[in-house]
């Protein structure tokens, strides 16, 4: 991965990430200081928003760690998995925190529950993100499996010659 590269994608992910701090100050700001003056359940819409920030937050640390690893060159090693199930975990927390905005938003549906199919159905393909993911997971584990015999290969015939 080019040095351009890398440093378009920090730079987008560095906004993404203040961007979402920012949002999520706003929610607490408008927890602390706003009263309840509507018909949807705002109180609760805001803390999903700050819990599905912090799903964001998540998967951007663990996609930055994850640029330094594949720039530096050590991204076929087990320290790998780790932010990639930290992607996976972020993934399913947000299609969890999507399916409680659709719970929430339901009641107010009623009179066309097609907007409450289609919020579940988004819910749905958030998951299979994550399970793409995973397939994506298990590729990087056997490309580590190889990576490690490559090196054993290597060092067995370092020791012949």
């Amino acid at each position: 991965m080019g040095k351009l590269t890398v440093g378009a994608l920090r730079v987008v992910l560095g906004f993404v990430l203040a961007g979402t701090v920012c949002v999520q100050a706003g929610m607490v700001w408008a927890l602390a200081t706003d009263p309840e003056d509507g018909s949807l359940p705002l109180t609760p819409l805001r803390l999903v928003t700050i819990l599905g920030m912090v799903a964001a937050q998540v998967a951007l640390v663990c996609v930055w760690r994850l640029v330094s690893m594949v720039r530096r060159g050590t991204v076929f090693s087990h320290a790998a998995f780790r932010s990639v199930d930290g992607v996976i975990g972020a993934i399913v927390a947000a299609a969890l925190v999507w399916f409680t905005v659709t719970a929430l938003n339901a009641p107010g549906q009623r009179e066309d529950p097609g907007v409450t199919v289609i919020m579940a159905g988004v819910g749905v393909a958030i998951l299979g993100v994550a399970l793409i993911v995973l397939v994506l997971r298990m590729l990087l584990s056997q490309a580590v499996a190889r990576y490690a015999e490559a090196d054993q290969m290597r060092a067995e015939l370092d020791e012949v010659i």
